[in-house]
């Protein structure tokens, strides 16, 4: 989501943030994916055009906050309680997470991140409010 800044917490500490306009990255990660996902991922996100005047992370050098987010691959279908049967395990995920987070900062692309499997406070201010889903 376009933000005009965003912060994660865990506990007292700011683990990460962005204080001026940039991209918060929710990122969920499935059984499926894998290191081209990343990859295609990061390139994805690094030139999404959906700053200002049409320009993206990659053309402004706009900063990233990515944050790992199983929850998005919370199935509500049945029932009145999620599963979790989509999300991949955490060590699956944790490396994917970080290859996306590696291929950003490998783009040139300033990165904050959360801190994977922690219980994390997310704050952020949209901007807009302009949000998208990216698959790939």
């Amino acid at each position: 989501m376009r933000v005009t800044r965003a912060s994660v917490t865990v506990g007292d500490e700011v683990v990460g943030e962005i204080k001026e306009s940039g991209v918060l990255v929710l990122l969920g990660v499935t059984h499926e994916d894998g290191r081209e996902q990343a990859d295609t991922m990061a390139r994805k996100v690094h030139e999404l055009r959906i700053l200002h005047d049409e320009q993206s992370c990659a053309s402004t050098g706009a900063p990233l906050l990515v944050v790992s987010q199983f929850t998005l691959y919370g199935d509500t279908r049945k029932g009145r309680r999620p599963t979790w049967t989509k999300a991949a395990p955490g060590p699956v995920a944790e490396p994917l997470v970080e290859a996306v987070v590696a291929a950003l900062r490998a783009r040139g692309a300033t990165v904050a991140t959360g801190r994977f499997g922690a219980d994390m406070a997310v704050e952020s201010v949209n901007d807009g409010p302009f949000t998208v889903l990216v698959e790939v």
